[in-house]
């Protein structure tokens, strides 16, 4: 892929996150700064084949709280429908079954809630990891615990997805537009590497 599809995609990215206004505030998140600053963010763009044929996906690599990721799943499959009580507990998480995108959490312990739709709500704590796909296949996320409630999120985020993340505090704006301007000077010096380590 060149630098070109790249920024196109991301600038298309920043407009859709423009757009996309929750008018909702989350609980804020605990967290340690420091071990967030400890690596870097990784994107990368890649082709990619799911259900709906070939199209462009994000690899990402970023340290995020279980919380933000906790955020993602719900913006990216049961905002419109969540109970609020749910929405507001950080230890509320979506779990879906594989046919339908798999969501899975990894956790010491997990209580079935019920099910509203194709969601299926748990209480859980101390959790390991969180795997995540999308119903298309084009997004496959896990998130692991590093620390604490600090993990690493690894894996292909399709546009829409990374909307979300940014939405959520995944992914910072700043970050994507940092990577906009190192793809500006790329393209000057005329390297063709689709692949960014975002310094702060």
């Amino acid at each position: 892929m060149t630098i070109n599809h790249f920024t196109m995609l991301l600038e298309y990215i920043l407009h859709r996150w423009s757009l996309k206004l929750y008018g909702f505030s989350w609980i804020p998140a605990h967290y340690n700064e420091e071990l967030l600053l400890g690596a870097l963010p990784i994107l990368r763009l890649e082709s990619c084949s799911g259900k709906d044929g070939v199209g462009l996906v994000v690899r990402i690599e970023v340290r995020t709280t279980l919380e933000r990721f906790r955020r993602f799943l719900i913006l990216n499959t049961c905002f419109s429908f969540i109970p609020k009580g749910y929405l507001n507990d950080p230890t509320i998480f979506p779990e879906r079954d594989a046919s339908e995108g798999r969501i899975y959490v990894e956790a010491v312990s997990k209580l079935d809630l019920g099910t509203i739709r194709n969601i299926r709500f748990i209480k859980a704590l101390e959790i390991l990891g969180i795997i995540y796909r999308s119903k298309s296949g084009n997004t496959h996320l896990i998130w692991r615990q590093v620390k604490g409630n600090i993990g690493k999120v690894s894996g292909e985020a399709s546009p829409n997805s990374i909307v979300n993340l940014i939405e959520a505090g995944v992914l910072s704006k700043s970050v994507v537009k940092k990577v906009l301007s190192q793809l500006a000077q790329k393209a000057e010096g005329k390297h063709g590497s689709s692949e960014f380590v975002i310094k702060s």
